[in-house]
């Protein structure tokens, strides 16, 4: 007797087994056990993440600064150092391929101490880094002033930054010519209003030659980076929240506490770039010597700049001059290095 649903007969109970087995495997248990991506439709293959493909935007975007940056100065910095190995002379300079190759000759005649120019290098270094020295420190102490006068709002304020800013603006030349200009000893704006007007001084010194010319270049010097210093830092104080000020008031700090405990520590960050920045500028300066002097400084304000130039310039001894860049660009290289590394070690242990 038959069951009720079901058929005694076995071909058509083996056709009823093949349809069970195909209904289980067809429930959505059995599909969810699957192995991933195996019968998987096409379109769902299409919705899997692809493995990112390396764009060339951003190099073709860097390729005109790193062809610049070679231009300019990569492949000049490489001849130079070649051309200090050289007896590159006014002999040669036509020819560069019959200088004959000296090695480090012309280091060892330019950083000899005892020969007349090896004394002459270590006057116009010892020059050039008190002028640094100076140059940076009076035109930090401007900016800083300038930058904490202006800090608080007050009528006028946006007229006195503009003013503060116009040397920085000028061009190095248009600058330091009118300098020049001022600083003459018989037709000078200076000259004509400390005798003649205010009656200060007895005669009319000379400014530009002697002892009076490495103050001169150096006033010249302060007037031109200091607004730098002032742009620096008064960009730097607002960024420092005015609760800091507040609450040293309430505690009954002074303005001189208020400096030391609030604004200085608030601006070390930007210090530590603004005097290696200065510092590095000022060392390095051609500009404002070159044309405040002529291209011939005296010797009281003899800087290294203009030394190597006249070694190089003047007496076509050009391997010499190569040897004294390279000298000076490895002594800039180490104090870089030497003062970001102080900076760090003390950021580090405060």
């Amino acid at each position: 007797m038959a069951v009720a649903g079901c058929s005694t007969d076995p071909a058509a109970a083996t056709a009823f087994e093949r349809t069970l087995m195909a209904t289980s495997t067809t429930a959505p248990g059995a599909a969810r056990r699957r192995e991933p991506g195996a019968g998987a439709p096409a379109s769902d293959r299409s919705r899997r993440p692809r493995r990112p493909r390396r764009s060339l935007l951003p190099y073709l975007l860097l390729a005109p600064a790193v062809v610049l940056e070679l231009a300019i100065h990569v492949i000049p910095m490489v001849v130079g150092v070649w051309m200090s190995l050289l007896e590159l002379t006014q002999f040669h300079i036509r020819n560069w391929s019959t200088a004959p190759f000296v090695g480090f000759e012309n280091y060892r005649a330019t950083l000899d101490f005892n020969s007349a120019a090896g004394r002459e290098l270590l006057h116009s270094f010892w020059v050039t880094l008190v002028y640094t020295l100076l140059s940076v420190g009076f035109a930090w102490l401007l900016g800083m002033a300038g930058a904490v006068v202006l800090q608080r709002p007050f009528r006028g304020r946006a007229i006195l930054r503009a003013l503060f800013l116009t040397p920085y603006a000028l061009p190095v030349y248009t600058a330091v010519i009118t300098w020049s200009f001022l600083l003459q000893r018989d037709t000078g704006l200076v000259n004509h209003v400390l005798v003649d007007q205010l009656g200060l001084l007895s005669e009319k010194p000379f400014w530009l030659i002697g002892d009076n010319s490495f103050w001169s270049l150096l006033v010249v010097s302060v007037w031109r980076n200091w607004p730098f210093a002032f742009l620096c830092l008064m960009a730097g104080l607002q960024n420092v929240p005015g609760e800091l000020y507040e609450a040293a008031a309430i505690d009954g700090a002074g303005f001189w506490r208020r400096l030391r405990s609030v604004t200085l520590p608030m601006l070390r960050p930007v210090n530590l770039v603004l005097v290696l920045v200065l510092f590095l500028w000022t060392f390095n300066d051609f500009n404002t010597p070159f044309v405040l002097f002529g291209g011939s400084a005296p010797e009281q304000a003899d800087l290294i700049s203009i030394h190597i130039y006249r070694s190089s310039f003047k007496t076509w001894d050009f391997g010499s001059g190569s040897a004294m860049s390279v000298a000076l660009l490895l002594f800039l290289l180490v104090v870089s290095a030497g003062y970001l590394l102080i900076t760090n070690r003390r950021r580090d242990h405060a």
